[in-house]
């Protein structure tokens, strides 16, 4: 309107909408180690099912006999947008669900919780099934740790997501895992930790010809 009509220009009064984008914060070993180590098993199992599998956290605190097949160690599962979503579990978490009664439709975590909780002669009291408790407890674990860092459940999640990156070099790895049907999401995951690029690679890009020619003599 303004380059035609003559009317005011207004572009230092609107605010572009940038998108939203996500926390680029990853949990580091180190830390994901020291909270498994000192969780009890309910909470560690919930800690497990955010790092090892990068489920979730509100969807981790859900999973129960429902979603796991035993003869497969497989666990399926609906997450975020209704995707359905089939993982193998990890050894750790295969030992932790053992304990649990498969008959239950209780939550696992929940059914460790109870264990815990009784095994210390104390009332169940409330628990994480909404995600709110659980975040609590997590918290809490933090402080008593000495953890300085702010980190989150979510945190292990990307943690996953880049570790997966870093051992298959496939994008399409890291998007099986985090049940995303959109790569673009998966990229917001991974877009703070970019490589450095090799200068062999530019020299590659630029000149195809020639390298292929250098290998065929070599």
């Amino acid at each position: 309107m303004w380059e035609v009509h003559g009317a005011p220009k207004l572009d230092d009064h609107i605010r572009r909408y940038p998108g939203v984008r996500p926390r680029n914060v990853t949990a580091s070993r180190e830390e994901i180690d020291a909270l498994l180590a000192a969780a009890p098993d309910g909470l560690r199992l919930w800690l497990l099912l955010c790092s090892d599998l990068a489920i979730r956290s509100g969807t981790a605190a859900r999973i129960s006999p429902r979603e796991y097949d035993s003869q497969s160690g497989l666990l399926r599962f609906t997450t975020k947008h209704h995707a359905r979503l089939t993982l193998p579990v990890t050894d750790e978490i295969k030992a932790l669900i053992e304990k649990c009664n498969h008959n239950d439709s209780t939550p696992y975590a929940r059914q460790l919780w109870q264990m815990h909780r009784a095994k210390q002669n104390r009332p169940l009291g409330p628990f994480f099934d909404t995600g709110g408790t659980l975040r609590r407890h997590f918290r809490a674990l933090c402080a008593e740790l000495g953890l300085q860092r702010r980190i989150t459940p979510h945190d292990m999640r990307r943690a996953s997501a880049v570790a997966m990156l870093e051992l298959t070099h496939d994008v399409r790895d890291v998007q099986a895992l985090l049940g995303h049907r959109d790569l673009k999401a998966t990229l917001w995951y991974l877009d703070h930790d970019l490589r450095p690029v090799n200068r062999a690679n530019l020299e590659a890009i630029k000149r195809p010809f020639l390298v292929q020619q250098k290998e065929k003599s070599a």
